[in-house]
């Protein structure tokens, strides 16, 4: 079961939540909040899997319960689904990794969206956590989704949509299959956001998504040069490819084919 926690200051929005949150039998409700003082109290007490978020509230907004929860060294802070009528929020809701962002009125399906996302990340943690427990090491949280602004709009895309990611000064180019974004964001800070079994980086200036990897060639040169599904071709250095028999273990399964670059 996913223990869940309710905030919001208005009465009905947290009846109406709690109505269409019958039909989800994964959740189980362990409290609500009417004010932000009630809601970090009920998570600091019940360590709820998943909070659903009200972001104008009295006093404290949503943001700043938080902050207040995040500052607490030994609480593991829940999966934040943000629940709000109000749309100029949801670059920052996204910036700090809040797991979705509800616009009320919302309908079912939309929450049921959420719940199944909420779902499935708790359940990887768990597991996770299971797996690392042997070994003294910690679960960590990845983005699903990276949001930010292009040309008027807020955008909000899967990291499985990007093909690969190559630095350009102090930005990163995203490739996806039709699009191409440019953002402020070092490399070595957005590699640390991405799950290392999804992306690798294979050249100080470039990561790629191994869903669309095809091959590792040796050119006649002796360099090195991944080879994507669309026919895209990415520098990789000697200090990274190492990496690659490292993750072929790690799957078990046979690394990619090295040929010598001939047609």
């Amino acid at each position: 079961m996913i223990h869940t926690i309710l905030a919001d200051d208005e009465v009905l929005a947290r009846q109406k939540l709690r109505q269409l949150l019958r039909d989800e039998p994964e959740i189980e409700i362990v409290g609500e909040g009417a004010s932000a003082g009630e809601t970090i109290e009920l998570v600091r007490a019940t360590k709820p899997d998943l909070l659903f978020l009200d972001i104008r509230m009295p006093g404290l907004d949503g943001f700043d319960i938080i902050g207040r929860l995040s500052a607490c060294k030994d609480l593991a802070m829940p999966r934040v689904v943000f629940t709000t009528a109000h749309d100029g929020y949801a670059l920052r809701a996204f910036e700090i990794h809040a797991l979705d962002y509800l616009l009320k009125p919302f309908s079912s399906e939309r929450l049921h969206s959420a719940v199944l996302r909420a779902t499935e990340q708790i359940c990887a943690t768990k597991q996770g956590a299971v797996r690392s427990s042997g070994r003294g090491q910690s679960s960590t949280s990845y983005i699903t989704r990276i949001v930010f602004r292009s040309r008027g709009r807020i955008l909000f895309l899967p990291v499985s949509d990007i093909r690969w990611i190559r630095a350009e000064e102090n930005y990163v180019r995203i490739c996806t299959e039709a699009e191409q974004h440019l953002l402020r964001e070092t490399m070595s800070h957005l590699e640390e956001k991405l799950d290392p079994q999804m992306f690798m980086r294979v050249h100080r200036s470039a990561i790629v998504n191994l869903q669309y990897l095809k091959e590792v060639r040796t050119e006649p040169s002796g360099e090195f040069t991944v080879l994507l599904m669309n026919g895209q071709k990415v520098s990789m250095s000697r200090s990274y490819h190492a990496r690659i028999g490292e993750l072929s273990t790690a799957f078990q399964v046979q690394p990619p084919a090295l040929t010598n670059g001939r047609p």
